[in-house]
């Protein structure tokens, strides 16, 4: 395999890009100067030096101090982050078209998936048993006695494969649920037939979530 095969192969791992799209990011690379493709490669290299996933939601973020070494994001450390709803989302993208539409204050869980309707090894995919262990340690009584989450929101793509990932979850968390007391709820009718989370506008997830069942 010569190197543009090799180079458009890993660009066919990007999400939706087919081997054309690959092919066209290949030859236009090649006709940069080899000015650009050092940026290109050193700001690689520095994604991977100055960015960590958040141990408590799992989202990427960039690491404004050194010193944090527990790597824990800003939406988590936040005090004024409304601690009684955690929204379940399948990935970073859609985390950031929720937090830039500002209608929703709370913490997020990404899952890092969604559950394909016919999958044998699903937990292997998603983050089921760490969302589960999150439930459960945000629920527990603090110091007052006072459990601090009070509602669970599964924000997933209408599509059926969104549809089928939001029966999986509900099923998996169930028993937490009830036995913390927990509201399990899904985005309402903002969003229409096959919208993808990540690609909705500010107006229809303030809707989405209003009408949230």
């Amino acid at each position: 395999m010569d190197v543009i095969e090799k180079l458009s192969e890993i660009f066919k791992e990007f999400p939706g890009i087919g081997e054309r799209q690959a092919k066209r990011f290949v030859y236009f690379l090649m006709s940069k100067n080899s000015a650009y493709a050092e940026n290109l490669s050193m700001s690689l290299s520095d994604l991977k030096k100055e960015v960590a996933q958040c141990r408590e939601c799992f989202r990427f973020f960039i690491i404004k101090s050194k010193e944090n070494k527990n790597q824990v994001c800003d939406i988590c450390l936040n005090v004024h982050t409304d601690s009684s709803v955690l929204m379940v989302i399948e990935k970073d993208s859609d985390l950031e078209s929720v937090k830039k539409s500002r209608v929703y204050n709370g913490k997020y869980f990404i899952l890092g998936g969604l559950v394909p309707i016919v999958e044998k090894s699903t937990k292997k995919r998603i983050r089921i048993e760490e969302l589960k262990k999150k439930i459960e340690s945000e629920a527990r009584p603090n110091a007052l006695g006072l459990a601090s989450l009070k509602e669970v929101i599964l924000a997933f793509s209408l599509s059926p494969q969104g549809d089928h990932t939001d029966s999986y979850v509900r099923e998996q968390i169930k028993d937490i649920a009830e036995k913390f007391d927990i509201k399990v709820s899904s985005l309402g009718r903002g969003l229409s037939t096959g919208t993808e989370l990540e690609y909705s506008d500010n107006d229809t997830l303030k809707n989405a979530l209003k009408n949230r069942r």
